[in-house]
This record gives C-alpha cells, structure tokens and sequence, in this order.
C-alpha cells in the first residue's frame, strides 16, 4: 500500500503561481513514478504531469507545457508541481498518484492507483 498526501493548493489570481507537493509513503518501492491529475467541475479528470523516480524525462499535458514544472526528491518521496501564470481554466481539485504499471504513456490514467485526497486549486480572473 501507498499512501499520498497533497498540499498546496489555494485560491490566486490569474498570472500567479502556487506549488503543490504531493508525499508519498509505505510501499514505493516497485513503483514507477507520480502523475498529477486535475477535474474540473463537470469535467473528466485529466493528466497533468508526471515524473518518473529514475529521474531523465518528464510528461506535461500540452495545456499546461512551458507553465507547469513537475519535480521529485526521492530522499523525501516527494513530488512537486510548479505552477506558473496559472489561468482560470487551471481551476480543478489536482490529485497525484502512483504508477503502478511499467510502460505505457504516462498520461493514462488505469496506470495508476493510489491516489491522494486531492487538493483544490482555484485561479481567479
């Protein structure tokens, strides 16, 4: 088992930034990585961003490529997300999770399990 808990999240004006971070615990080891996830209200939920515990290459969805930066620091198995010049439509509750299955795109969401609680995010125009 695994268990994640989100922070960060908050209420800011467009233009603005916030970071969440997202610690994991228990059992990571034979994991791959992390994902964060946002849905918006009547929306599907969606891949944000993802980071590999190997390090090397990262994954953004297009809409948020240039403003987002996912980041991890093993030592504290803890994954970042960076957000910058956050947008209206970047309102959502933001989850990360675990991925569980090797290879595959990073973005598919049946990859993962062991989600966090989620934490809400909320860009004001």
């Amino acid at each position: 088992q695994v268990q994640l808990v989100e922070s960060g999240g908050g209420l800011v004006q467009a233009g603005g930034s916030l970071r969440l971070s997202c610690a994991a615990s228990g059992r990571t080891l034979g994991t791959f990585g992390m994902g964060w996830f946002r849905q918006a209200p009547g929306k599907e939920r969606e891949f944000v961003a993802a980071v590999p515990w190997s390090g090397g290459t990262t994954y953004y969805a297009d809409s948020v490529k240039g403003r987002f930066t996912i980041s991890r620091d093993n030592a504290k198995n803890t994954v970042y997300l960076q957000m910058n010049s956050l947008k209206p439509e970047d309102t959502a509750v933001y989850y990360c999770a675990t991925k569980v299955r090797a290879g595959g795109s990073w973005g598919l969401e049946r990859l993962y399990a062991y989600w966090g609680q989620g934490t809400q995010v909320t860009v004001s125009s």
